[in-house]
């Protein structure tokens, strides 16, 4: 967990788009390890958004984690994305997950039971749904993340484009289901191709591709 305090973001020059003063969204980030990386180096998305926005985000990610996580002990210490939830009085939830449920649940071979039970074709039902509904009692509006696509080069989980596809398209008939959640697809981000959005590792995101992503949360925030 890292809590960015006010008076560190003061010295950050403000950008043009920065949100006005008198409004101060209280943000949690929750999910794998596309949010936590970069996060020792204050270079994860959150940390984008935080600077983006000039406020502290809380951020709970834990790398490896899955939206499914049946391990009592480990799932409670952030393993189960859902156990990440730090109670609090919360203006957005910043999520992401499902993309280890596929990639370590079942290898994104015969995914299609870890589908359904991640969430359901018609996006009602499901662990995910389960999850953000929660989230959304609260109060909190929610901005659920996608992930990155390879460039179609070196990656060791192109073979997961078409689950991941699907995973994304139920998430997306999800969102439609209720205005406080917005589903932010980053299908379209990487130009094929082109390595530098990925780390070495060619599966989670570089320096450019977080603060990308982290400012396109923050612009929806500022925006909703």
């Amino acid at each position: 967990m890292r809590l960015f305090l006010f008076p560190l973001l003061l010295l950050i020059s403000a950008c043009a788009s920065a949100v006005p003063s008198e409004y101060a969204p209280r943000i949690l980030a929750i999910g794998d390890s596309l949010l936590a990386w970069h996060s020792l180096a204050g270079k994860s998305i959150s940390d984008t958004v935080a600077r983006e926005l000039q406020v502290p985000v809380v951020d709970r990610s834990v790398s490896a984690a899955r939206i499914i996580y049946k391990l009592p002990v480990s799932g409670a210490a952030g393993m189960q994305i859902r156990k990440q939830y730090q109670p609090g009085n919360w203006d957005w939830v910043i999520v992401n997950g499902g993309g280890n449920d596929l990639w370590l649940g079942c290898g994104c071979f015969a995914c299609n039971r870890k589908l359904d039970k991640l969430v359901s074709k018609d996006g009602r039902a499901g662990a995910i749904p389960g999850m953000l509904s929660e989230l959304r009692a609260t109060g909190a509006k929610v901005i659920y993340l996608g992930y990155l696509r390879s460039p179609g080069t070196g990656s060791l989980i192109e073979h997961c484009r078409d689950e991941g596809n699907e995973l994304e398209a139920r998430i997306e008939r999800l969102a439609e289901l209720d205005e406080g959640i917005h589903f932010l697809s980053l299908r379209d981000m990487v130009p094929f191709g082109d390595r530098s959005y990925h780390a070495l590792d060619m599966i989670h995101p570089s320096v450019k591709a977080s603060n990308e992503i982290g400012r396109r949360v923050a612009k929806i925030i500022q925006a909703n």
